[in-house]
């Protein structure tokens, strides 16, 4: 390095030490954040904003009888891509729990959803929709989200279990208790004093069939 390039370094090294370490930010003084090696004036780092880890996750109260997954699907689409849908059934009936859970691609998107439609009335109901935040959301939120629960129907199996073929045992059980149902009406019926005759009640018991001794000869 010659002389005047040392002569030069010097003098901008010795400006940088005289230059104040604060900076003009909106007509105020601010402290700067770091000097620059090239020379200058001292800077200050853009201020970054908090990025915030935001869901798409919408939770729908008060959903009407009939607006179930393939409508809502179908109404809230116009919105934007829906990524997740669920709604809460009993598990015995499979009947609907009237709220439900909704994801969507975009978070600004499901924004705009809880602005538009909280408090929107459909079919008598007000709709309660509300953004949850990304730290509530349950990890086994989604988990069976696509089935489609097929309830049994009761009235056939219970149709099945009357109609059943008993054994002796179990048909006398029946018998017996049918009778001391009656036993306690009859009962009942007096205590208030009231004339009347009940129906007599057969029950039809089967008796076990005796066994057949034959004879050698």
């Amino acid at each position: 390095m010659g002389a005047k390039a040392k002569k030069s370094l010097k003098k901008k090294m010795s400006k940088i030490s005289s230059s104040p370490s604060t900076q003009l930010v909106n007509g105020k003084q601010a402290a700067a954040d770091f000097l620059p090696l090239e020379g200058g004036p001292a800077r200050k780092l853009p201020e970054l904003k908090e990025l915030k880890n935001k869901s798409g996750v919408l939770y729908i109260g008060r959903i009407p009888h009939g607006f179930y997954e393939d409508e809502m699907k179908a109404y809230f689409s116009q919105f934007g891509t829906i990524k997740r849908l669920r709604i809460a059934r009993n598990k015995k009936t499979g009947k609907s729990k009237h709220f439900g859970f909704m994801e969507f691609d975009d978070s600004e998107v499901a924004e705009v959803v809880a602005e538009c439609m909280h408090n929107y009335l459909l079919f008598e109901h007000l709709l309660q929709v509300h953004v949850i935040p990304q730290e509530h959301v349950h990890p086994k939120l989604w988990k069976g989200f696509n089935y489609r629960y097929n309830p049994l129907n009761r009235l056939q199996t219970e149709r099945k279990l009357h109609n059943k073929e008993r054994t002796l045992d179990e048909h006398r059980r029946l018998v017996g208790r049918i009778m001391k149902q009656d036993q306690k009406r009859r009962k009942k019926i007096e205590a208030a004093g009231l004339d009347y005759e009940c129906p007599e009640f057969v029950g039809d018991v089967k008796s076990v069939p005796k066994k057949i001794k034959f004879s050698q000869d």
